[in-house]
């Protein structure tokens, strides 16, 4: 890796680049200390490994719209409209839950665990060609321990960024199409939410809100699409405190990660870019690490799929 940005003790390095790809969903494994994310119309799910700076890469058989790690040692996607199990080695996979069956154009966008281990996802609609969404056609879901669903919010456009507080009382969540950070009352014993307020707004000259997350102070990360940055906040105030820019427009995602949670990882987007913008942004489609920023992540979660453990 060689750095594309130094500013002051921050450095952004490039790890990877997919041309014509749109990568989201970056999680950090920490069984493998590798770093998840997909690639969404290509229907690919990559592991980075940073240690040996190798990729691999597996296909599945649907759109994909985020992975998570799990407590039984299995890989969990929120896929089309359903969560699966994932076996690496074939790419098969194995229904757990499915949703919206009615909505044959919806599907799963970004996923995450809550401190609890469960997992939220949401849908959006998306016409052909994709990038054309039907307004208010999505939802929020959680998919508990015991594998039953449940339906938490609707009327969303476009699914994006979860975050949970560090005392676990708040969950944050973007609907990109109203480029704000919503923020809900959290009950971790019952993963429930309430109380939905608008926390952070992104001005449109920073780009559009995707996906989120959030470090151990209890500050936002909010990757900013067609804006070439991650901008962090200050949920309380709605500040911006900080912004780490990149050589590529769409900014899909970020993560900690790392052995100790130190660096920032973020997934970009060169999907249908036109030739002119992919001969200016090279890097468009990379995944990057931020180094030096002087703060950390909390240890990723992952799905409890053996639910013996008290909150």
């Amino acid at each position: 890796m060689s750095p594309f940005l130094r500013a002051m003790s921050v450095e952004v390095l490039r790890c990877t680049t997919r041309p014509d790809a749109l990568l989201e969903g970056p999680h950090w494994e920490p069984q493998t200390q590798s770093l998840l994310y997909v690639e969404i119309y290509s229907r690919k799910i990559h592991r980075y490994t940073p240690r040996t700076n190798t990729v691999e890469t597996v296909t599945v058989g649907e759109y994909v719209g985020a992975i998570v790690p799990t407590k039984s040692g299995r890989l969990l996607i929120a896929g089309q409209r359903r969560f699966s199990y994932l076996d690496w080695a074939s790419g098969t996979l194995t229904k757990i839950a499915e949703v919206e069956i009615d909505k044959p154009v919806n599907r799963f966008n970004d996923a995450k665990c809550d401190p609890a281990g469960r997992i939220w996802a949401g849908t959006l609609a998306e016409q052909d060609p994709p990038n054309r969404y039907v307004l208010e056609s999505g939802a929020l879901y959680c998919l508990h321990p015991d594998r039953t669903v449940t339906k938490h919010a609707d009327k969303i456009t476009i699914s994006n960024g979860l975050a949970w507080s560090p005392d676990r009382r708040t969950m944050y969540f973007i609907d990109t199409s109203t480029c704000c950070v919503d923020a809900f009352d959290y009950d971790i014993a019952w993963g429930s939410i309430k109380n939905r307020r608008h926390v952070v707004e992104i001005p449109s000259e920073e780009g559009f809100p995707d996906g989120m997350c959030i470090d151990s102070d209890g500050m936002l990360w909010v990757a900013c699409y067609m804006g070439s940055r991650v901008n962090r906040y200050d949920p309380k105030t709605g500040k911006k405190i900080q912004t780490i820019s990149f050589p590529v427009s769409n900014i899909t995602s970020c993560c900690f990660g790392g052995p100790t949670y130190e660096d920032l990882y973020v997934t970009t987007s060169s999907f249908r870019m036109r030739r002119e913008q992919l001969r200016d942004q090279p890097l468009a489609g990379s995944v990057f690490v931020v180094k030096g920023l002087g703060v950390k992540g909390p240890p990723a979660v992952i799905y409890n799929d053996i639910p013996s453990s008290s909150l």
